[in-house]
């Protein structure tokens, strides 16, 4: 065994140091959860296509270009049931089920074909949103009026909510077959959010 001289004295300089610099610890949305078209709900050369798009914005109306949004719906035919592998985009079948990341201005786009109505509601596309300084997701609704309807159904969500509330949840139509739908976490327009229980 070898034995090493001491060292001598420990110098007592105490060292001043510096706090780290803050750091983001996430979510980090962007990174494997989204997959390619996942936009893409239903074929994109199907005739009745439509486009659903709008922005997550915060409660002063500033985009917020890191969230997710995934979205499930009903097929026009009125079944639930998705297809196995949904997150596999064929071009040929209606998955009913989308994941889409918001762009630097908090944009988003689905492709996907009118939902039948479940239940005598309205139809609607279920909404979840994550994004940063939430916990926990949220879940809404985006309602999607059918122009070629005689009159929207009875819908109980809807119907107990006071009509400035009742809008946050109903996408506008742009043109035939293109709706908006804008996300405000929080604020003044803030969209009507639920809890399941």
């Amino acid at each position: 065994m070898t034995t090493l001289p001491s060292p001598g004295p420990v110098p007592t300089t105490e060292l001043v140091r510096a706090p780290s610099p803050a750091q983001t610890v996430g979510p980090f949305y962007g990174y494997a959860l989204p997959f390619a078209r996942g936009g893409d709900v239903a074929p994109v050369g199907h005739p009745d296509l439509v486009t659903v798009h709008g922005a997550v914005l915060d409660g002063a109306g500033r985009p917020v270009p890191d969230a997710l949004l995934e979205f499930w719906q009903a097929d026009p035919s009125g079944s639930v049931s998705g297809t196995p592998g949904s997150l596999a985009r064929d071009g040929l079948t209606f998955t009913g089920f989308g994941r889409v990341p918001t762009d630097a201005a908090g944009g988003w786009t689905l492709r996907t074909l009118l939902p039948a109505a479940l239940d005598g509601a309205t139809p609607y596309l279920v909404v979840a949103v994550f994004a940063r300084g939430l916990l926990h997701h949220l879940f809404t609704r985006c309602y999607l009026p059918n122009p070629a309807a005689a009159a929207a159904p009875a819908d109980p969500l809807l119907d107990s909510l006071a009509p400035d509330r009742r809008d946050t949840l109903v996408a506008r139509l742009e043109r035939p077959g293109v709706y908006r739908f804008d996300v405000y976490l929080q604020g003044e327009k803030e969209t009507v959010f639920l809890a399941y229980q």
